[in-house]
This record gives C-alpha cells, sequence and structure tokens, in this order.
C-alpha cells in the first residue's frame, strides 16, 4: 500500500522551493509528530487539499500543518505567545490572550520570506513528478513524507536538487572569477598587496612572533597552575590562623 500511495510532505515557499521536507518526526503545530497523523490511505482521496487529521486521541487537529522552530521552541505568533499557546482548531487563536484572531508569525524562513506566506503541501507521487521535483524510492516504511536521501534534512537554500535551490548553472561552475571578486576583498586586497611587496621582511616578522611553540604553551598553563595552587594554600593557611571568635554573654 505504501509503495504506490505515498505522500510527499512539504514546506513550500512562494517561490516553489521546499524549505522544509517533512519527515516521521517532524513536529505539527498541534505539537504531535508527523507519524502520529494519518499517513496510510487504501485509496487515495480524490479532493484536493489532503487532510491528514491527528490520530491521538482527544486532538482536534484536523490536519499535518507544518509550523518551523526557533531553537528548541516552536515560533511566537505577533500576539507574543508560541505556537504550541495557540488552539489548534479553526482559525489557530490564541488561547493566552483574547487581542489575537490566529496565528501569524513574522519569522523569516532561510529563503529570506515570511513564514506565513509558506504553505504545508500534501501531494503524491505523480504530482511532484510533474513538477520535476525528486520522488526518491518506493519504500515501504510508514510517515516517510518528503525525505528522499540525506540531503532532504537539509534546508532547501542549502539543497541542490530540484526541491531547493537547484544545481548551480554551467556559466557560474565555469566562472574565471577568482576568490577577490567579492566588493569586500576588492576594497583591501590591493593595500594588502602592496603592504606585502613594500615590507616582506615585517611581515614575515610579525607572522613568525605569533607562532607560540607548544612547549611554551604547556608552560603558561603549568605557571597558572602552580598559581591557583599557592593562592589556595595561602588561603587554606590563613583560615587555620585566625583566631576563633567567642561570643561573650
Amino acid at each position: 500500500m505504501r509503495l504506490q500511495n505515498r505522500l510527499y510532505v512539504s514546506w513550500r515557499s512562494p517561490t516553489g522551493m521546499d524549505c522544509k521536507l517533512v519527515g516521521p518526526e517532524t513536529p505539527c503545530f498541534c505539537t504531535h509528530r508527523y507519524k502520529q497523523h494519518k499517513t496510510d490511505f487504501q485509496e487515495l482521496p480524490k479532493e484536493r487539499p489532503l487532510l491528514l487529521p491527528c490520530r491521538v486521541s482527544k486532538c482536534a487537529c484536523k490536519s499535518f500543518h507544518y509550523i518551523p522552530l526557533n531553537g528548541s521552541r516552536p515560533i511566537r505568533c505577533r500576539c507574543k505567545h508560541f505556537a504550541d499557546e495557540h488552539s489548534v482548531a479553526g482559525t489557530y487563536h490564541c488561547t493566552q490572550c483574547t487581542k489575537c484572531s490566529g496565528f501569524h508569525s513574522s519569522f523569516t524562513c532561510g529563503c529570506s520570506q515570511p513564514a506565513y506566506t509558506h504553505d504545508t503541501v500534501v501531494e503524491t507521487k505523480e504530482e511532484r513528478l510533474a513538477q520535476g521535483k525528486p520522488v526518491g524510492h518506493d519504500v515501504p516504511f510508514a510517515a516517510m513524507g518528503g525525505l528522499t536521501g540525506f540531503s532532504s534534512l537539509a534546508e532547501g537554500y542549502m539543497r541542490l536538487d530540484e526541491s531547493g535551490t537547484g544545481a548551480p548553472s554551467t556559466s557560474f561552475l565555469e566562472s574565471s572569477e577568482s576568490g577577490t571578486s567579492h566588493p569586500f576583498l576588492k576594497m583591501y586586497y590591493q593595500p594588502i598587496k602592496v603592504q606585502a611587496v613594500s615590507e616582506p621582511s615585517g611581515i614575515v616578522t610579525q607572522v613568525s612572533n605569533m607562532r607560540i611553540s607548544e612547549d611554551d604553551d604547556m608552560a603558561y598553563f603549568e605557571r597558572r597552575y602552580q598559581e591557583r595552587l599557592l593562592k589556595e594554600k595561602e588561603q587554606k593557611r590563613q583560615k587555620n590562623s585566625k583566631p576563633p571568635t567567642t561570643n561573650r554573654p
């Protein structure tokens, strides 16, 4: 069943890039994982968009909805509350305040587009092939989502396949530009080059002075260690030599 009816889930930017390819452990807006949602179908539904409801008991999530993380926590809404502090039903309104009518975050994705312009897309193998995006091999594993290989774990702007930024153009790969073509390097490369030609001995002296042998490095740490031991002994000696205080009535 999974070999024929696999569903590919991705978080897609308005430019068509799959910024996030959903896997089994990818969290949903309802805080449950993708593997805890309905991902297997005996026969694929005809209606679109495809809904993948959560299978966790008493969860009101009607379909998997990816929400990006900022560190270990989900992103914040414009009402300053986290995504997991919003309702998973209806318009995703905030449960901590009354001024929020629905979750809306200003978080910016790595593709330079804001999060609210992205959509969670669920598509079949045929629909994905029609767009020229990779589908990988047919596997019998559950809840694979959009994962097709190791590169699928990277962000969209870092992937060089059709689901990401794509492979570099031939003109870029065959470009004759050197590493100094960057505007910053162009500004500072020439003065450095002139100084190196006019004062070669001075630069060599500065570089040689910066080199520290391994013996000198170890001697420095040994000296600091001995200083710390002497300081601890002195503090202990002063503490023992201090006369005890007696409280007289």
